[in-house]
């Protein structure tokens, strides 16, 4: 029995691959030095495609299904064979199985600022990172240009070769994409989506497609992100004006009480600030104010021997040391006047004698 079971064990009847890892393209069959059996099952599981390479050169490929090896399922293999003996004796070929699934765990990033040219900002420097996805669509492609007889194939083979051709492509996408700085945000998923036609185009010949490709993040200069803040606080604020009016007003609640220290000196300084933006903008007079004084009612001063008296109404001035030679002043007057060069008391002074003469 133990001779009959050595002799079965060098015939292997099914041909599989349950793949236990997340990061394997290629998987080679270990055949070793077992022979495979005509008649085996080879069993091809969903995201799979099985290829079958005899004496160098790729025979045939499998989809998904369950196929018994024999002549009418592997006739280029049966050709390159020439089996003396019929097509019933174990025959030896590599058995490749490719994941035809996606591989969605790829990142992605600029290793130096792609500049760009913004209508509104000028030359911008920008950085991005993002993820994408990978396919194999064409398995014996993928065999002959990258895999070749790698017994285990793993995505981090590939991994620097796509980056590269990634950030090949990106730079191009960026500044011909034609969006604006500040639009770039929104429009980042139509980009994203046309590289990933782009670069599926470039991998075609390898076997290879870009099924989804996302950019999560385009930054800026930290001196561009500062004016960019400032700007959308100069837009939330409004009229400056208005906002330093309120905030003197805010002040000078707070500090309104205080008697000495800080809180008194921010209390002066915020009132005069508002004073100063009340004289450059003053308050509409409210509508119950009453009318100014009625002419006729001005009120004088006058100096006499040097001294100022007042106010009085212009009739009383003559019986208060009025003559020509005193001076007079009144508001609206830029100077102190002798009474003579004013017009307004040419009547009041013609009841006043001239001064005597001397003795």
């Amino acid at each position: 029995m133990a001779l009959f079971d050595k002799i079965r064990g060098e015939f292997i009847d099914i041909v599989e691959w349950l793949d236990d890892s997340r990061d394997t393209l290629v998987w080679r069959f270990p055949r070793h030095d077992n022979e495979i059996k005509m008649g085996a099952q080879l069993v091809v599981r969903e995201s799979q495609t099985a290829v079958f390479v005899n004496e160098g050169r790729i025979a045939d490929a499998f989809p998904p299904g369950t196929y018994p090896l024999e002549t009418r399922n592997l006739p280029v293999l049966s050709t390159l064979k020439g089996w003396k003996h019929g097509f019933h004796s174990p025959f030896k070929a590599e058995v490749y199985f490719v994941s035809t699934r996606q591989f969605a765990d790829f990142k992605w990033g600029t290793q130096n600022p792609v500049i760009v040219r913004d209508p509104e900002f000028g030359p911008v420097r920008l950085r991005a990172f993002g993820s994408y996805a990978a396919r194999v669509t064409d398995a014996p492609a993928l065999l002959r240009e990258l895999a070749g007889t790698d017994p285990r194939f793993r995505t981090e083979e590939v991994e620097g070769y796509l980056r590269q051709l990634v950030m090949g492509r990106l730079p191009h996408a960026l500044a011909s994409a034609g969006v604006p700085l500040l639009d770039l945000a929104a429009g980042q998923h139509e980009m994203g989506r046309r590289l990933a036609v782009t670069l599926t185009a470039d991998l075609a010949s390898v076997g290879l497609a870009i099924p989804a490709f996302t950019i999560e993040n385009v930054s800026l200069p930290e001196e561009v992100e500062r004016a960019l803040d400032k700007r959308s606080q100069m837009g939330i604020v409004g009229d400056l004006g208005d906002y330093a009016r309120f905030q003197a007003a805010n002040a000078l609640e707070h500090a309104g009480g205080a008697a000495e220290g800080m809180g008194l000196g921010m209390g002066i300084a915020a009132g005069r600030q508002m004073a100063e933006s009340l004289a450059q903008n003053p308050l509409p007079s409210p509508a119950s104010e009453g009318p100014p004084p009625l002419p006729g009612n001005e009120r004088w001063f006058i100096g006499v021997n040097g001294e100022q008296r007042g106010p009085f109404g212009a009739a009383d001035l003559p019986g208060n040391g009025l003559t020509p030679e005193s001076l007079v002043w009144k508001t609206g007057m830029s100077q102190w006047l002798p009474a003579r060069d004013v017009p307004e008391l040419a009547a009041h002074l013609r009841d006043t004698p001239p001064p005597l003469p001397p003795a």
